[in-house]
């Protein structure tokens, strides 16, 4: 009898071992514990390294060259990179088998996805559209009427995909059908909610758009050199590889850069002038307070060490501090959040289209809610408040017919001499 329950005690045992060892359950190894998967403990990060510097160096050249070519280009640039992550992101959860018995379900994903891109930037750049066709006729009363009927075409876009997915409903695949509809409409609302302040930071000044964008890159290339080099303590769980030395170094370094970079970028009035138009002509404007020096005498015992006797700020730099401080502490959790995503679905990257890095999602994770802050930090903080000539005539411009806008300044004209005449 006791042998009997000797040899079903061991059978039970060998049992819960096997049950284990095909379990998908990782077993830490103590080996590994705080900092197994440090870049200080990789044998391989000075190749993985010279990869990723490559790419970063080319992915730089290019984005100043877009930058220095203007606005237009600038905007066409954050439209590839919304389709390549809109491509990333749906691609999460596609299933070959179900696509197959699908037969253009993919092209309806892709039918919401332009549809939201119309929408999106009808609406910011209408106004910039309008102003660019003025001097025409023409075109300005056939730009005007589309303008005024942009929100019905992009519903009637839009009603006829949700009637497009309902008649390619599929007996036995409700569910996934169900589940890409919700998922489509989930990636429209990250890529366009995140697109759409960057486009319009982006015409408020180019500043206001290089500048966030610049501080990111900043903190991304210093967290990974100093945690490269002299990371030992792991961050957080999301993203191993993270360690607070990383994330210190890189905040200090993002701030002073945030300090001194915009006193450099602040001088250029191609970067500081507003886009009004879509044209893509030079720029000159009067750059406003915010973008004209101050001037500051130094203590006589720094003379003694340096050669300046006083120095310039620009009044804007105080609240590049801000965007600095956000840039270095609030944004690196856009990057942890799309850790967890990517722990959620159990892939090292969002895609492999930029060696070294991964794919334009997993550089645009910081990016997205930097440029959100950006543009509220901006309506917030630096533009001033009250109605302006600009502000009237962009909405006289944009609400009004040709023949409205002519008897407006019929009327205007007669005001203005009635009043000369009484004065």
């Amino acid at each position: 009898m006791q042998r009997e329950n000797n040899t079903a005690l061991s059978s039970a045992a060998t049992s819960r071992l096997r049950h284990r060892k095909q379990s998908n359950e990782v077993i830490p190894d103590p080996s590994k514990a705080n900092g197994g998967n440090l870049l200080v403990d990789d044998h391989n990060k000075y190749k993985s390294m010279w990869i990723r510097a490559y790419s970063t160096v080319w992915m730089i050249g290019g984005f100043a060259l877009i930058v220095y070519m203007g606005h237009l280009y600038i905007t066409a640039m954050v439209v590839v990179i919304q389709i390549f992550m809109a491509k990333e992101l749906l691609n999460l959860l596609r299933k070959a088998h179900e696509d197959r018995s699908l037969p253009g379900f993919r092209l309806l994903n892709w039918h919401f996805f332009f549809t939201a891109m119309l929408f999106v930037y009808g609406r910011l750049l209408s106004q910039p559209l309008v102003n660019s066709v003025t001097s025409d006729k023409f075109l300005y009363q056939f730009v005007s009427s589309h303008i005024k009927y942009h929100m019905a075409i992009c519903y009637f876009f839009y009603i006829a995909g949700f009637m497009w997915f309902i008649l390619t409903l599929k007996k036995k695949m409700y569910k996934y059908q169900f589940g890409q509809y919700a998922w489509t409409h989930m990636i429209l609302i990250v890529v366009f909610t995140q697109s759409s302040f960057t486009v319009a930071n982006i015409f408020e000044g180019i500043f206001w758009f290089l500048l966030p964008a610049s501080l990111i890159i900043i903190n991304d290339i210093f967290a990974y050199i100093i945690g490269f080099f002299f990371g030992r303590t792991p961050l957080i769980k999301l993203s191993p590889k993270k360690t607070w030395e990383g994330f210190i170094g890189a905040s200090v370094t993002t701030i002073i850069s945030a300090f001194a970079l915009a006193n450099v970028l602040g001088r250029f009035q191609w970067l500081t002038c507003p886009r009004k138009d879509l044209s893509t002509g030079w720029l000159q404007c009067d750059p406003g307070p915010l973008f004209r020096p101050e001037y500051y005498t130094l203590p006589g015992w720094i003379h003694q060490w340096f050669l300046w006797k006083e120095i310039s700020i620009l009044p804007v730099q105080w609240h590049a501090l801000c965007l600095g401080l956000f840039a270095s502490i609030i944004a690196p959790f856009g990057g942890f959040f799309a850790s967890g995503f990517k722990r959620a679905f159990k892939i090292k990257d969002f895609g492999d289209s930029i060696p070294g890095h991964g794919g334009i999602t997993d550089r645009m994770d910081c990016q997205m809610v930097m440029a959100v802050f950006a543009y509220i930090y901006h309506q917030s903080f630096v533009v001033r408040e009250g109605i302006s000539v600009e502000i009237i005539l962009d909405q006289i411009l944009t609400n009004l017919t040709f023949e409205e806008q002519q008897t407006l300044l019929i009327k205007l004209g007669q005001i203005l001499q009635e009043r000369l005449g009484h004065s």
